[in-house]
């Protein structure tokens, strides 16, 4: 509803994906903090204590605080300052009312959660075999990931601490992150039982006709070979890409007669329903291309990990092959891939803009992560809308807002966590976007 429309991912004429227009509703706004808390976080906290109450092995307990910090990373970059050390203990220790913790303590902590967990794990099953969706267990491959997080918020720091980020960087890169896209983190989903594990963006897709592939999105993918994968046309499902029609940001009906003269968006490209939009779909958390990416940023800021434009080389192939995780009818060809990246080398004078904007293709419907890493490098550029009634200003919004019954239920640190951050508002930073 947000992060994706905003990130010109994807663009509509319907009123109520705010992100496009930048207008404010408050529950869509606040809908990851409402549901979070009470699952996500109410769970791990669950994990943990069982894990500690049954003398579970440590590299069970590090696969859990691993999966701890993922969930709270997306809490923190999506709203800032958030309820952390004392969250999800109100049975486990009558914490009703947890404060919010700055992000600044939150980023150390997690930092220091990841180091510590991967320092436990080794090789072979971590004990929680195939119950670990994720992995199935690995612990080599959740040393991987919990590295390639690392990776991740180091140089989330970069603006705020450039030296600990280059200090947290080296950490994961010298610990070892992912090494192909058989590392990838990512849940294969199921179209069923209902409500057990189908893919939520398949859920929101099959009931929602509205979203079109924004035009900013659709430009960037000219003779691009993912482009027929992800899109197709609304009105007949061509993937010809001469059918496939960017749709600009911030229209909505009576604007888009105004200046087109058409009554609908039918012939604009939207997400490829025959692809990557099933409930069956999997969904992607972390992969290998994000850190080739990050891999070759870290060489261009500091030195490190070796030649960027191997990294760069890397991450798009990476990007391109990781597809075929969809289905057969998502593999690209290896002729097909070599042709884009001799079409679209590696050009050091810009170069960070050049990974940055490949960063945010790669993370198409990991749209959390998009917006966080764009509001961290500023790539690519994105042109803002300027509808009317929209609440920032025509500016790109820097965070999400915080749910209004903590008003009534938990006011006093909610008011304490506005004071150190600023005002409840879309247009306010969190705190490593300065």
């Amino acid at each position: 509803i947000y992060s994706s429309t905003m990130m010109q991912h994807f663009a509509t004429t319907a009123g109520y994906w705010s992100g496009d227009k930048y207008t404010w509703n408050r529950g869509y706004a606040s809908s990851m903090i409402d549901r979070i808390y009470g699952n996500a976080v109410k769970n791990i906290q669950d994990m943990m204590l069982q894990l500690e109450t049954e003398e579970a092995s440590p590299q069970m307990m590090a696969v859990v605080r691993i999966q701890r910090v993922l969930i709270f990373h997306r809490l923190t970059d999506l709203y800032g300052d958030v309820p952390y050390s004392e969250a999800g203990k109100a049975v486990i220790e009558g914490i009703l009312t947890p404060k919010y913790d700055p992000q600044s303590e939150i980023y150390a902590d997690m930092l220091k959660e990841l180091e510590e967990s991967v320092a436990v794990l080794t090789t072979g099953d971590s004990g929680f075999g195939d119950a670990d969706l994720f992995f199935g267990g690995d612990q080599a491959q959740w040393k991987k990931f919990g590295n390639s997080l690392m990776l991740r918020l180091a140089l989330r720091l970069i603006k705020v601490d450039p030296a600990a980020s280059q200090q947290w960087a080296t950490k994961a890169i010298s610990g070892g992150v992912m090494e192909s896209n058989d590392d990838i983190a990512y849940i294969q989903h199921t179209a069923g039982p209902e409500g057990i594990n189908r893919n939520g963006n398949g859920e929101v897709f099959t009931v929602d006709g509205s979203p079109r592939i924004s035009k900013t999105f659709r430009d960037i993918l000219e003779g691009d070979p993912r482009l027929p994968i992800l899109a197709a046309r609304r009105s007949d499902g061509s993937t010809n890409p001469e059918d496939l029609i960017g749709f600009p940001n911030g229209l909505d009906l009576n604007m888009l007669q105004e200046m087109t003269g058409e009554e609908d968006t039918n012939n604009y490209a939207e997400p490829n329903r025959s692809i990557i939009t099933g409930m069956d779909a999997p969904m992607f958390f972390q992969t290998y291309a994000e850190v080739e990416f990050m891999l070759a940023e870290a060489n261009i800021r500091w030195g490190l990990a070796g030649d960027p434009a191997v990294h760069y080389a890397n991450g798009v192939r990476a990007a391109m092959e990781m597809l075929s995780i969809y289905g057969d009818a998502a593999i690209i060809g290896d002729a097909d891939i070599t042709s884009y990246l001799d079409a679209h080398p590696y050009d050091a004078a810009n170069g960070l803009e050049q990974i940055s904007t490949q960063y945010w293709v790669a993370t198409f419907l990991n749209e959390y992560e998009t917006f966080a890493n764009w509001r961290r490098v500023g790539y690519p550029v994105l042109v803002p809308v300027n509808y009317p009634g929209n609440v920032t200003n025509g500016t790109i919004p820097r965070r999400l807002t915080y749910s209004s019954s903590e008003e009534s239920n938990n006011a006093e640190n909610l008011a304490a966590a506005v004071a150190n951050q600023g005002p409840d508002e879309l247009t306010t930073r969190v705190w490593w976007d300065k």
